[in-house]
């Protein structure tokens, strides 16, 4: 039964200094679903019995089955600790990899984490990937150290060497925190450097040089777990018991005299207690003695499970229990099974769910404490510059440091994602039970009802049958109409808000701006007479319109599987909104103000890779999987539904389990039809390399000889339609450094490329001064912020160094990169090799320029553009690839009526420029990039075997394998082609016996070392292969398996050697 009923969770909304908003977050198997039933079963909302056998906050059948949790789902706990009463807002996360982004909507909302971590398995991926989404958002995390009974049990090491593997997994950890840590420091050693010089302070000694990193005058003593301040649980959440130190103190400070706060500095560490002078002594290790962690507490909890599991003396256990001070019940105490005796007294002894509260409570900050840091992070992303932001929005931060609820601060709510719930759940669907008057009038209205039937009877007129049944009839066909209307409508899932309320107070019924991604409000404010309609909703509005206006229709506490409705809400707490389905997509900011930024995006772990497309089984349904795949796309934070140009509906996932989840929802929860799902469709990318040195056959290419054709030249010479321009061009291959920076400066590319093209379109008309003045570029007026143009000084410096140690080809390459594409922030470049025609791409020159040329440079960048977006191969992108334009003239005549043959001459260029690049790509040795999974495996001795077996069939290969410390299981990491990697998990668990489990991310491109057109050339490869090679080309197969699903054409030929072929008669 509940201990807390909604009207007292309400209440302790009002008191945002008691509110803790937390998530748990850790690998996949570690213990966070049984740890979160646990604490749910402190509030009565579940039997303490049933925790970790019902895992509550999993309510969907899937996650039932499988054992896993696909989202992120809040609850609402009552907490009393010293005196006060406490609400935690307890968001539990999932552990797999493909829900990573389920991770980054709940870390968002939050202002701490539970880091939960198997003591056996140690640090996993995922929780590498957990501490850092964390820290990134700063969060301030407690640890967990779970599933210590397996130590014991599964394990069997004595309390000392226990002491020596949970120091081991605490180090572990500390050194994840460390590492990211000293990573933020010096990312933020060259701004702080820069600023100094802009303000240099004043220095009395000028001899003096200060040689002091930054590491050592950062403050690192929040940063790392250590169970001494209180931060870390040793627990088995199947068990229902944990400890801090702490609790120990308390615990054992009577019986060793001596003082609490001494003993909780010494219980953990080289202490051990000297037997004769009771006094803590320090160098346990080097005088071989046992430390007092161990003396006072594994041993304790190694011999109940030794009395009660392992040697079943039950007996002991009445006695063990007085001795404790607890109580069993006589039915515990006469139970069967060994492990429910042991829960029952573990949980009445060192509770897991009072221990973690107390703790929640006492170290991780409420609403009240957020920090400036994480406030400025929210406000601006990665690039952007809060000091950039227009002075009405920069305001807004002293709101968001007050998170007060006052009537006259600005309504600030942020939503991290939508999540679709069935309409019979909402509370205002929901039954009411009725009370005791209500009940009594009912009874009374239904006698008087019976007793008039009973009047009527005697006076009741016939009827002829005939027009009885014909109203009937009438009746049903309305009654079915109506049903119908009414269960289209219920089908339809409800979608809530998942909210947090930074700043003011919300009722139901206010009006808000509903505020876009892409929102910023240095643009709108700087419009004069900015008119917003009312009633326009998302699909409304225009692409650079991000604004609507909604009515907040329902709020509600998350309670799990249930929500409770409620009337206001305030700053600091984790809502549900409902009544936002046609204004909000997946994320989006609400406000009284329309200067309030867009929140910066979410950063996701996992990218969406795997596609497939989807289509239904019956055409005619085609409208409600339209229908279906816009609702699953809102529900699904990490989604992506696209349409191409073909017609396919495709659905991009992060995984192959999570590609089945967003099946089962379409099929079941969306669009309710059956669906045909094509194979999964694996994205490529083209690219050329250096001509080989060395044949297939492992033999120097240049000391034989080769039957090859007429060497190409590598400078592709163009000319449009008309012949008015000419151009020149070759493709060369970017270094690797080069294309990672590339490839990391995504963002940066793409704002470069935005304020060239303002600049152009701009210089394009009359009055550029006037133009340039109410023009506003991330944030300030015709000009890059401060910081923007750092970080291009840094990207440019970067680039250069790496240049310099190419060697003298690259001297000069900085200067010429003319754009990058695909989509104006790719990893080619244009680079500008003409003598006579310049460009600046980073510094892009501001004046009209005299050159005919100018005029149509947007055309030529746009044929660059569109040849990188699908390359010669196999319609892909290209990755890796730069194109010098060695020459480009242009001879354009006034009068010239070409134009109406050929088309405008900036359509031409365009053709002409993609037509070049194509061919200068062709010119040189292609290759295809396949895309390639980190791949993280936990895998037992006995089967090691089976797993690289496993991974060599499908082209995978092993970069590492660790034997994990204390067990006989290997940590294996391997990286396997996306394009093999299906069902690879299954494969893996058959072969295995359900002994290894993969956990798959995606880590970068790879190219394939196979010319896709490759056949024997050089004299060692005809020895070896012959003339007629017919083996498998693995480059060939992915370029021809990719063309033919899009329908290019292939040189596969059915007749291949005619001289084989039979006739079709039969021999007798």
């Amino acid at each position: 039964m509940r201990l807390v009923d909604t009207r007292k969770l309400s209440q302790l909304q009002n008191n945002p200094k008691n509110i803790r908003n937390i998530c748990i977050v850790a690998h996949v198997d570690h213990g966070k679903t049984t740890l979160a039933d646990s604490l749910i079963s402190s509030n009565g909302i579940i039997s303490q019995r049933m925790s970790g056998k019902l895992r509550y906050m999993d309510s969907r059948p899937d996650e039932q089955e499988r054992g896993i949790t696909m989202k992120s789902s809040s609850i609402a706990l009552y907490h009393a600790a010293n005196e006060e009463e406490y609400l935690v807002n307890l968001i539990d996360s999932p552990g797999h990899i493909d829900f990573s982004s389920e991770v980054s909507t709940a870390v968002r909302l939050c202002d701490g984490a539970i880091v939960v971590v198997d003591v056996v398995e140690g640090v996993c991926p995922q929780t590498r990937l957990a501490l850092k989404q964390a820290y990134s958002e700063n969060i301030r995390a407690v640890l967990v150290l779970n599933k210590i009974d397996r130590l014991i049990l599964e394990m069997q090491l004595t309390p000392l060497d226990a002491y020596v593997h949970l120091s081991q997994v605490l180090e572990q950890v500390n050194a994840v925190m460390g590492e990211l840590f000293s990573t933020e420091v010096f990312e933020n050693e060259n701004t702080n450097i820069e600023k100094q010089k802009e303000h240099p302070p004043v220095q009395e000694d000028k001899d003096y040089y200060d040689w002091t990193s930054a590491l050592e005058d950062a403050d690192d003593s929040t940063l790392y777990f250590s169970p001494e301040q209180g931060n870390v649980v040793f627990a088995s959440a199947i068990d229902g018991w944990g400890f801090t130190i702490h609790t120990f103190a308390k615990l054992f400070s009577a019986k060793l005299g001596i003082k609490e706060d001494l003993l909780r500095k010494v219980l953990w560490g080289d202490f051990y207690l000297n037997t004769k002078t009771k006094r803590v002594m320090k160098g346990a290790q080097e005088k071989a003695k046992k430390p007092l962690f161990v003396q006072v507490i594994l041993d304790n909890l190694w011999s109940i499970y030794e009395t009660i599991v392992s040697r079943n003396e039950k007996e002991k256990v009445s006695i063990m229990c007085e001795k404790l001070g607890i109580k069993l019940t006589a039915r515990d105490l006469r139970h069967t099974d060994k492990r429910v005796q042991l829960q029952s007294l573990m949980m009445q002894w060192i509770p897991l769910s009072q221990t973690i509260l107390n703790m929640v409570c006492e170290k991780l900050p409420s609403p009240k404490e957020i920090i400036s840091d994480k406030v400025e992070k929210l406000m601006c992303s990665g690039i952007g510059d809060f000091e950039a932001l227009h002075p009405e929005a920069q305001k807004l931060k002293k709101d968001f440091l007050d998170c007060d609820s006052s009537d006259d601060k600005p309504i600030i709510i942020f939503i991290s994602k939508m999540f679709g719930v069935d309409k019979s759940v909402l509370p205002e669907n929901k039954p009411k039970s009725l009370t005791e008057e209500e009940m009594a009038t009912r009874r009374e209205k239904a006698r008087q009802l019976r007793e008039q039937q009973k009047l009527n009877n005697t006076s009741v007129e016939p009827v002829p049958i005939v027009e009885q049944r014909k109203e009937d009839i009438n009746e049903n066909i309305d009654e079915k109409a109506e049903d119908n209307k009414e269960l289209d409508d219920i089908e339809q899932p409800a979608f809530i808000a998942f909210a947090r309320i930074f700043s003011g107070k919300v009722k139901r019924g206010d009006k808000v701006y509903v505020l876009g991604p892409k929102h910023d409000p240095s643009k709108v404010l700087s419009i004069k007479d900015l008119k917003i309609d009312f009633d326009n909703k998302l699909k409304d509005l225009n692409s650079d319109e991000h604004i609507t206006y909604a009515e907040i229709k329902s709020l509600y506490i998350l309670m799990g599987r249930d929500l409770e409705s409620i009337d206001e809400a305030i700053a600091g707490n984790i809502v549900g909104i409902g009544g936002l389905e046609e204004h909000v997509l997946k994320t989006a900011t609400l406000s009284n103000t329309i200067a309030c930024p867009a929140f910066s995006e979410l950063q996701y772990a996992a990218v969406p890779i795997l596609r497939v497309a989807v289509e239904p089984t019956v055409p005619s349904q085609l409208s409600q999987l339209v229908k279906g795949l816009k609702l699953l796309n809102q529900s699904d934070s990490c989604v992506q539904v696209l349409l191409q140009e073909t017609g396919e509906h495709v659905l991009v996932t992060a995984g192959e389990v999570h590609l089945e989840r967003c099946l089962e929802d379409l099929k079941k929860q969306y669009a309710k039809i059956p669906i045909s799902v094509s194979e999964p469709i694996v994205p490529f990318r083209e690219t050329i390399v250096e001509p080989p040195k060395i044949d297939m056959a492992n033999e120097e290419i240049d000391s034989q000889n080769i039957d090859s054709k007429k060497e190409e030249d590598p400078i592709i010479t163009v000319y449009t339609n008309n012949k008015q321009s000419g151009i020149k061009i070759r493709a060369k291959p970017l270094p690797n450094e080069i294309t990672a920076l590339l490839d990391k400066s995504t963002d940066l590319l793409k704002a470069i490329s935005q304020h060239i093209k303002k600049l152009q379109s701009i210089s394009k008309k009359e009055e550029l001064e006037t133009k340039l003045e109410g023009l506003y570029l991330n944030g300030t007026k015709h000009k890059l912020s401060d910081r923007m143009l750092k970080l291009i000084q840094v990207f440019e410096d970067e680039l250069q160094s790496i240049c310099t140690k190419l060697g003298p080809e690259w001297k000069d390459f900085v200067g010429q990169i003319w754009s990058a594409g695909p989509r104006n922030c790719g990893s080619n470049l244009l680079l500008n090799h003409t003598t006579d025609y310049n460009t600046k791409f980073i510094h892009h020159d501001k004046e009209i320029k005299d050159d005919p040329r100018f005029e149509y440079e947007g055309s030529f960048v746009n044929g660059f553009q569109l040849a990188t977006l699908a390359g010669p191969l196999c319609d892909e992108p290209m990755m890796g690839v730069a194109f010098c334009v060695e020459e480009w003239t242009l001879d354009k005549n006034e009068v010239d009526d070409s134009s109406q043959t050929f088309g405008p001459l900036s359509g031409q260029i365009m053709s002409a420029v993609k037509d070049g690049c194509r061919k200068a790509f062709q010119a040189q040795p292609q290759r295809i990039m396949a895309a390639m999974y980190s791949c993280d495996i936990v895998v037992d001795q006995k089967v090691l075997g089976k797993l690289y077996a496993a991974l060599g069939r499908r082209g995978g290969r092993v970069i590492a394998s660790d034997l994990q410390g204390g067990s006989a299981s290997f940590r294996v990491r391997a990286l396997l082609p996306v394009a093999e990697s299906f069902k690879f998990a299954l494969e893996l668990r058959t072969h295995t016996s359900g002994l290894a489990a993969p956990q798959l991310l995606f880590s970068h491109w790879e190219v394939v070392d196979i010319d896709p057109f490759w056949r024997p050339r050089t004299e060692e490869e005809y020895l070896q292969w012959g003339e007629k090679w017919d083996g498998v080309n693995r480059a060939k197969a992915y370029v021809d398996s990719v063309r033919v699903r899009k329908g290019l054409a292939t040189d596969k030929q059915l007749v291949q050697h005619a001289e084989k072929q039979r006739t079709l008669s039969k021999k007798k």
